[in-house]
């Protein structure tokens, strides 16, 4: 008689089995996957498993080790990455972004250019939020150009954030004066939100994997925004990506980071300028 915690996990996943996706996911995307995670990546995987009509989580791994990593590596990562996130989270940095940092770029000149990156973007909350306030911003100054990239690792998540559509729900936290750039729509049968043509096309979404070798921007960017997303990487990590940030920015470039992230002993090319916001010096 097959008992509860069998019922529960039809797929048998050995520790040893856990820490080689582990590692090849740490590898690949410099994501630690620490040992109580075991529970979220069974759960996560086991739609691969069920997709490729596998028995066992041996048979996924040996998969990964043979010639389905490049075609599964994508779906590996869309599945255990997590996507938590909201509109305007950590309001304090979007404040900071009108009051100080847009009106200092903007009277620069007659006909101001502002290059945004928002690094982690998911689903595409916090880019549509930074786009509120620029386009809020462009009604007092309508020749700037300002321009938004959205970047992550999670094709699905950047999907979502190209359509642009959302729950009607989410709108619960988008201050009432930047409803005005959102549109009802019905679809599957419910309401929900659109964002207009406006913010839609001030933002670019790429796929992006923070650590490879070459990232494919060319130009500075004057402000980026990479927010509880090195929580999932180690200091070693930690520290060459900011250092990579610091280059890819210009002089006086500002950063925003997580609540809960620091770039004590992690890098000294930015000083801070309040709660997880930072500006280049060097």
């Amino acid at each position: 008689m097959m008992n509860q915690a069998t019922r529960d996990k039809p797929f048998a996943f050995s520790v040893e089995e856990f820490r080689f996706i582990a590692q090849l996911v740490y590898r690949e995307t410099g994501i630690v996957l620490a040992d109580h995670k075991k529970d979220m990546v069974y759960s996560r995987l086991t739609r691969r498993l069920r997709e490729y009509r596998m028995g066992s989580f041996a048979e996924y791994c040996n998969f990964l080790r043979g010639d389905g990593l490049k075609d599964e590596l994508l779906h590996l990562v869309n599945a255990i990455t997590t996507n938590l996130t909201s509109f305007f989270r950590e309001g304090h940095h979007f404040e900071h972004l009108e009051k100080e940092v847009l009106p200092a770029l903007l009277s620069a000149g007659a006909a101001p250019r502002v290059r945004i990156w928002s690094a982690g973007c998911s689903q595409g909350s916090e880019p549509y939020s930074i786009a509120m306030v620029c386009a809020t911003m462009l009604e007092k100054h309508p020749r700037a150009d300002i321009k938004i990239l959205a970047t992550d690792i999670d094709t699905n998540m950047l999907a979502r954030g190209r359509s642009g559509e959302y729950r009607n729900e989410d709108m619960k936290s988008i201050p009432q004066r930047f409803h005005k750039f959102l549109q009802t729509k019905r679809r599957e049968g419910e309401q929900g939100i659109t964002m207009a043509p406006i913010l839609r096309n001030m933002i670019t979404f790429n796929q992006l994997n923070l650590l490879q070798e070459h990232w494919p921007m060319k130009g500075q960017f004057d402000i980026i925004f990479c927010r509880n997303v090195v929580i999932y990487f180690d200091k070693e990590t930690q520290k060459v990506l900011f250092d990579r940030y610091a280059n890819q920015s210009k002089a006086g470039a500002w950063l925003y980071i997580g609540h809960s992230e620091s770039l004590f002993n992690v890098c000294d090319r930015y000083k801070l300028h309040g709660k997880t916001i930072y500006k280049k010096v060097s």
